[in-house]
């Protein structure tokens, strides 16, 4: 009997591989009963990994419960469909599983963006930077100590951030929104949100310490 052209074209994908990434590229690959029980598989693997993004992110949402199994399911099939939409751009740089592994993170990091949006209270555009000193967890009996200084920092973050910068750090620092929910908003993605948010940070940061509201040790430790 000849060789099964297709089949020997996944076996030659999969030379050079880990074994269990071959594996699943087989399978993936296989006839209709091997394939229906891979993707089944797989698809309790990203049940698993996006539950256990949601439950790490849940502490710094206002998500709980079902709603939190209700996103992880949905980006879990999200993921799977584009998973197997895409298996002809694996190029096998990384494990398998680690390749699937983005994609139900950035379904989770999608999903609960916009679940955010979607609930958020109706002055979250507004800047309380009376919310500021319980968020940093300044003590109320040295209020005197610090309301110069954030005063100043107020005045920094007018004067010396860019527009962009000015508008990530007032939703992260201020007004608390979730990294995820401002990357929908914008359209960007959590990598570039926290680098934007770290830039701004550090410009703040020199920025008191030329003012002398800090000193370097305590701006390099911040």
């Amino acid at each position: 009997m000849a060789a099964d052209p297709t089949r020997s074209a996944v076996r030659r994908l999969a030379d050079g591989v880990d074994a269990e990434t071959a594996d699943w590229l087989v399978r993936l690959r296989g006839g209709d009963a091997t394939r229906d029980a891979a993707i089944a598989q797989l698809h309790e693997l990203l049940v698993r990994i996006a539950r256990g993004e949601v439950n790490r992110r849940a502490p710094r949402l206002r998500i709980a419960g079902p709603e939190l199994d209700d996103i992880a399911h949905q980006a879990a099939a999200d993921a799977l469909l584009a998973i197997t939409a895409k298996l002809d751009d694996f190029r096998g740089e990384s494990r398998f599983t680690t390749w699937a592994y983005k994609f139900v993170v950035f379904d989770v990091s999608a999903k609960i963006g916009r679940h955010f949006w979607r609930d958020a209270p109706a002055a979250l555009d507004s800047e309380d930077w009376d919310r500021l000193p319980d968020r940093l967890g300044l003590e109320p009996a040295r209020e005197s100590e610090w309301r110069e200084l954030l005063a100043e920092l107020r005045r920094v973050v007018d004067t010396d951030l860019s527009a962009h910068q000015r508008r990530v750090f007032v939703e992260i620092v201020l007004n608390a929104v979730p990294l995820d929910a401002l990357s929908v908003e914008l359209g960007s993605n959590r990598n570039a949100i926290y680098k934007t948010l770290f830039d701004a940070r550090r410009k703040l940061r020199a920025a008191l310490v030329a003012r002398g509201y800090l000193d370097n040790d305590a701006a390099g430790s911040s």
